[in-house]
């Protein structure tokens, strides 16, 4: 399979490119390699449907945000068309340019009359970091339009039918010549439809469908994340023309944690010790997806410290292992002493002050010798000097 070019390449615009300049670029595109514009060209053939399929993406806020994250991998599986002919593409996009620049459909179809999958719908659902770690099944709601159960989906009044627009021909369609081209524009009459409905549906008003409220039941894989979206296979707005219906995409949302953070499938947590936990190490409690668990802190540990804990993060998706938990000590140092602590602090400072570090020793010497220079007085100056 041959290498895609980068989409922004395709259209000749940079990344940060607005909506207006995008389409822009693919209008000069679609106009430069149009196939009328070049009969039994293969080469502008590839390009015209290049340029398509960059707009699509990189017009659509969700499919660009994708892209620039994941490249050309993260639109496998997505919601894009797949443009296996010339004729998806003026089924697509021929409304950018007033509802026809490209002509007529390949074979003299109508754009009007072929089959449209119907649009996607979206709903959000919420999930703690623990059903996104073990996985969930969640009630989803979401609206929707279904066929007029009255007039069963034709917009006309029970009893009577829509009749073929006298403007079009029932094409859905007007043609006009432009020069080189041959201009295809919707219908003013019908707007597409190639019929026109004389006495309209009560319940629907003619629309020949109603916005329902629809609940159904999808089920989180462990270890999702916020970026990854459940697709409701054919729960999506009804199609056009005979074709299939859209889809329902469920955006997943995640509830913050009390405790505990995520990073991909990494956790972290901050625990707070007292100084003599940290001095003489200790059993602590800390969070994790299973509720506490105790830790050991070993003598010593600094503020700032973090202890990794292998296999208590959160799995992937596709069960190819799980994560780890780090703990990020944190010394807390009291603000206020009973009589008795200070007492013993004092004590400690002065068991400190007879006993200090050599490293300390070291760090004080060079601080007092920075700021008043050299002790020639000093023992260690002394020594030094014989």
């Amino acid at each position: 399979m041959a290498e895609q070019r980068d989409f922004y390449e395709v259209l000749g615009v940079e990344r940060r490119a607005t909506p207006v300049q995008i389409t822009e670029a693919y209008r000069k595109l679609a106009v430069r390699f149009h196939p009328d514009k070049n009969p039994g060209n293969a080469e502008a053939a590839v390009r015209f449907k290049e340029a398509a399929r960059a707009f699509e993406v990189l017009s659509d806020a969700d499919l660009r945000a994708r892209y620039d994250r994941y490249g050309h991998a993260g639109l496998q599986g997505g919601r894009q068309h797949e443009f296996n002919d010339v004729a998806d593409i003026f089924e697509a996009f021929g409304d950018l340019f007033g509802g026809g620049l490209f002509g007529e459909a390949v074979g003299g179809r109508g754009r009007g009359k072929r089959p449209r999958k119907g649009r996607d719908v979206f709903c959000p659902v919420s999930l703690t970091l623990v059903e996104a770690a073990r996985g969930a099944t969640k009630t989803v709601a979401f609206t929707r339009h279904e066929a007029c159960g009255t007039c069963e989906g034709s917009g006309a009044k029970p009893g009577t039918k829509p009749q073929a627009c006298e403007y079009c021909g029932g094409s859905g369609q007007v043609i006009q010549s432009a020069g080189v081209f041959r201009l295809q524009t919707t219908c003013p009459a019908c707007r597409g439809a190639g019929s026109v409905i004389r006495e309209p549906c009560p319940a629907c008003g003619g629309q020949g469908a109603t916005e329902e409220h629809v609940e159904r039941r999808v089920t989180i894989p462990a270890g999702v994340d916020a970026d990854v979206r459940v697709r409701l296979a054919g729960e999506g707005e009804p199609g056009g023309n005979g074709g299939p219906p859209g889809d329902c995409y469920c955006v997943l949302e995640m509830e913050e944690h009390p405790f505990l953070k995520r990073d991909g499938r990494e956790l972290h947590c901050e625990v707070p010790i007292s100084f003599t936990q940290a001095a003489l190490g200790a059993t602590v409690d800390v969070p994790t997806l299973d509720g506490p668990r105790t830790l050991q802190i070993a003598r010593g540990t600094q503020s700032g410290d973090v202890i990794r804990v292998r296999g208590l993060g959160m799995p992937e998706v596709r069960g190819r292992g799980i994560g780890d938990l780090h703990v990020h000590v944190h010394v807390e140092v009291p603000k206020t002493l009973s009589p008795r602590a200070e007492e013993l602090l004092r004590e400690l400072a002065e068991e400190e002050h007879a006993a200090v570090s050599p490293r300390r020793s070291s760090f004080f010497s060079r601080l007092a010798e920075y700021f008043h220079g050299p002790d020639t007085d000093s023992p260690e100056r002394k020594e030094q000097a014989s």
